[in-house]
């Protein structure tokens, strides 16, 4: 069933405004009314939304006490795209609308912070420039980093979008994520259509949004901004990245790379997943986001489960290591 909002309607999950200190109405998913708080941020691709990034994890989390907010960013959902309250301005108008976000809702001093793909680089990029607010994080595969982090251009190393730029059509919003999501009994008629409409009515916020996001990396000046370096290798926030082994759009050898450089961070690499992880396999991610958002530390069986890294040693303050025989 689809809601007046044209949204798929998901028991217990909320739709609510906020307007921020700017003058932005911002309209976020909700679910949960008590507990510490988690911020969700949801992917780059055409359609997306807080809605249909974490529809599965945001009931799930809430049961298991707390509350939880998945809001559109700037140029998708329900996003505000009056003109001049939009925010277009890449990396950091998405950070100061995480951060303006966070005051609006009032969120308590620290919370946790999730994202996947686009909101994976977001919600890391907030975290390097307000880590007093983060009290951990997790991190699914996004193949934006490597430009931020030294490691060349990453955008384009996986399979393209099959239909080419989108062009308003449930075909193309369909073939799309059958492409990059392989659990498709979880791509329905109803996410097509929300997904497409709420497209449609962003379009043409989010085309101002890729190109400012475009000069950021090619503009010098602009690219001191969100250079990662020194930032985001250094970082303090317990923190864990899962990527897919079967992702196309950001194959898992980019995931490798990331972790060659990113000492303070433990990978993960679940199988038979692609590029929305908490999608494929929900119960997995479910599992995983639980035990480190509540424990800080994810348990022997469910690291092994979700596909705990072995090229490096593992970190024992993230995942809980094995007892030794007779010990």
């Amino acid at each position: 069933m689809l809601t007046e909002e044209g949204a798929i309607h998901i028991p217990g999950v909320l739709s609510r405004y906020a307007r921020l200190s700017n003058g932005v109405l911002a309209h976020y998913w909700t679910a949960g009314e008590s507990g510490p708080s988690v911020i969700l941020l949801h992917g780059g691709i055409a359609g997306s939304s807080g809605l249909a990034g974490w529809r599965m994890m945001m009931p799930f989390l809430a049961g298991h006490g707390f509350r939880v907010y998945a809001p559109d960013r700037p140029g998708f959902g329900l996003s505000d795209n009056r003109p001049g309250f939009f925010m277009e301005k890449g990396v950091r108008d998405q950070v100061k609308f995480i951060d303006l976000f966070a005051e609006a809702i009032a969120l308590e001093d620290q919370f946790f912070i999730a994202g996947n793909s686009q909101g994976a680089q977001m919600g890391s990029s907030y975290a390097v420039e307000y880590p007093e607010r983060i009290k951990r994080m997790i991190l699914i595969a996004s193949p934006a980093f490597h430009r931020r982090i030294g490691l060349g251009n990453g955008m384009g190393r996986g399979a393209a979008l099959r239909a080419g730029p989108f062009d308003g059509s449930e075909a193309w919003m369909r073939s799309q994520m059958e492409h990059i999501i392989r659990n498709h009994a979880a791509i329905t008629d109803e996410l097509i259509t929300m997904r497409t409409t709420m497209a449609n009515s962003r379009k043409e916020v989010l085309a101002a949004c890729m190109e400012w996001s475009r000069q950021e990396l090619e503009d010098p000046t602009l690219f001191q901004a969100i250079n990662f370096e020194g930032r985001l290798d250094t970082i303090e926030i317990p923190t864990i990245f899962l990527w897919g082994k079967q992702d196309v759009l950001a194959p898992v050898e980019m995931g490798y790379e990331l972790e060659d450089v990113l000492p303070k961070i433990q990978f993960f690499f679940p199988d038979d997943c692609g590029h929305q992880g908490q999608t494929d396999q929900p119960e997995m991610f479910a599992q995983v986001f639980l035990e480190f958002l509540r424990d800080g530390i994810v348990s022997r069986q469910t690291a092994d489960w979700a596909g705990v890294s072995d090229r490096r040693p593992e970190l024992p303050n993230l995942v809980e290591q094995a007892v030794k025989a007779g010990a």
